[in-house]
C-alpha cells in the first residue's frame, strides 16, 4: 500500500509540475511585447503555482493566516490551472489546423506577438469571471427534495423524514460561517434522521479544532440522531483521530457497522474503501446484512457509489452516496460520469433507490461550475 500511495504521489506531482510548466511558457512567450514583466511574471506564477502545497504543508507546523492564505490562494489557482490548460490546448489545436489549413484573419498573423498578448489578456479575463461565477455558486446550496416509497410495513411509522449532507470538507475552506448556514438549513427540515455520509473533513483536523466546528456540529437536530461514515478524506487526514472528533460532538461514526433505529427501521454505514490504505480490508457488505432484519426498511451509507449492484442483490431498500461532487468543474463530470455508474443524482435499481450527492462542500478550489452544493431532503413513505 505504501508503494502503491508513493508512485500515487510520483504520478501526481509529475503531472502537475508539467501543466503547469506548459501554462508557464505559453504565459512567458505572451510577455514578448513587455519583457520587464517577465521577471515578475515568472515569481508570481511560482508562488501561486506551489501555494496550494505549501499552505497544506505549513498547515501541519503553523496553522495561522498565512497558511490560509496560501491554501485559498492555491486552492483557486488549482481551477484557473485547470480552464488555462484546456484554453491553451484549444487554442494551440486551432494554431496546428491552421498551420495545415491557414484560417486565422490577417491582423492575427501580420502581428503575432500582439496577439498572443491579447489572447492572454481575454483567457485570463474570461476564467477570472467563470472563477468568480464558480465561487458564488459554490456558497449557494440547495436542498434537493425526493419523494420515494419504501413498500415495508412499519409499526407505528408512517414516514421518515432524512436529510443528508454529503462532502463537506470541513476545514481551512469550509468553515463556521458554511457549517452554521448547513446546520440551519438542515434544522429547519426538522428532519427524523440526519445522515453525514463520508468526507465530512477536509483533511488536516487542526482548523476543524482551531475553530470549534465540532460545537457546531453538535446543534445538529433530528427526532433520531446524527450519523456518519468515513470517507476517503478522513483517512488522508488520520481517520482514528477525525471519527474520535466526530463522535465527542454528537455524531455516530458508524464503521461496518449496524443499528436499528427506534426499533423501526435499520441503518448499515459502511467503512470507506479507503481502509485498504491501512493494509485492512472493509467487511463484504453480505456479512453487515446477515445480521439485518430484512422486513425492516433497510439504509445504507457507502461513501464511494462503486459497485450498486451490492446493495441491490443484498436488500438494501435505499443507498446513499457521495464522494463524486460530479466533477465540480465542468467538464470533470464528464469523466465522473464514465467511472461511476451513477455520479449525480438518483437512480433505482429494482427495489433498491440509490441517491449519489453531489455534495455539500468542495475539495480543492471553493469553484463549483456544471452543479450546485446540495442537501438533500429523502421524504420517506411507507406501506399503512
Amino acid at each position: 500500500m505504501r508503494t502503491n500511495f508513493i508512485l500515487f504521489l510520483a504520478a501526481f506531482f509529475t503531472v502537475y509540475g508539467l501543466v503547469n510548466l506548459y501554462i508557464f511558457i505559453r504565459g512567458w512567450q505572451a510577455l514578448s511585447l513587455a519583457p520587464p514583466f517577465r521577471l515578475y511574471y515568472a515569481i508570481g506564477f511560482f508562488i501561486v503555482a506551489s501555494s496550494f502545497i505549501g499552505g497544506r504543508l505549513l498547515e501541519n507546523v503553523w496553522l495561522s493566516a498565512v497558511s490560509d492564505v496560501l491554501v485559498w490562494m492555491g486552492a483557486f489557482w488549482i481551477a484557473a490551472m485547470l480552464y488555462f490548460f484546456l484554453s491553451l490546448l484549444l487554442l494551440d489545436l486551432l494554431r496546428l489546423v491552421n498551420h495545415w489549413v491557414p484560417f486565422f484573419p490577417s491582423v492575427v498573423t501580420a502581428h503575432p506577438s500582439t496577439a498572443k498578448g491579447v489572447a492572454a489578456l481575454v483567457i485570463t479575463g474570461s476564467i477570472l469571471l467563470l472563477l468568480a461565477a464558480g465561487h458564488v455558486n459554490a456558497r449557494i446550496p440547495r436542498v434537493r427534495t425526493l419523494h420515494l416509497t419504501i413498500p415495508k410495513k412499519v409499526q407505528g411509522l408512517e414516514t421518515l423524514n432524512v436529510v443528508a449532507a454529503s462532502d463537506i470538507h470541513l476545514g481551512s475552506i469550509i468553515g463556521k460561517k458554511r457549517l452554521d448556514s448547513m446546520v440551519a438549513r438542515i434544522n429547519a427540515l426538522t428532519p427524523d434522521l440526519v445522515l453525514l455520509p463520508g468526507d465530512i473533513v477536509d483533511e488536516d483536523l487542526a482548523p476543524v479544532i482551531k475553530h470549534n466546528l465540532g460545537e457546531t456540529l453538535r446543534n445538529l437536530k433530528s427526532r433520531w440522531g446524527v450519523f456518519a461514515i468515513t470517507g476517503n478524506h478522513e483517512y488522508i487526514g488520520g481517520v482514528e483521530e477525525a471519527c474520535a472528533y466526530l463522535s465527542e460532538h454528537g455524531v455516530t461514526v458508524l464503521r461496518d457497522r449496524v443499528v436499528r433505529v427506534n426499533d423501526a427501521f435499520t441503518l448499515v454505514g459502511r467503512e470507506d474503501r479507503s481502509i485498504r490504505r491501512a493494509g485492512k480490508n472493509r467487511k463484504p457488505l453480505q456479512e453487515l446484512m446477515a445480521v439485518a432484519d430484512r422486513n425492516d426498511p433497510i439504509l445504507l451509507m457507502d461513501h464511494q457509489p462503486f459497485q450498486l449492484e451490492e446493495g441491490e442483490t443484498n436488500g438494501v431498500d435505499l443507498q446513499i452516496s457521495g464522494h463524486t461532487h460530479h466533477g465540480q468543474l465542468w467538464p470533470l463530470n464528464l469523466v465522473t460520469q464514465r467511472v461511476y455508474e451513477l455520479s449525480w443524482g438518483y437512480k433505482k435499481k429494482n427495489s433498491t433507490h440509490v441517491y449519489v450527492s453531489c455534495g455539500f462542500g468542495t475539495w480543492g478550489p471553493p469553484v463549483r461550475l456544471g452543479n450546485r452544493p446540495e442537501i438533500v431532503n429523502i421524504r420517506i413513505s411507507f406501506l399503512k
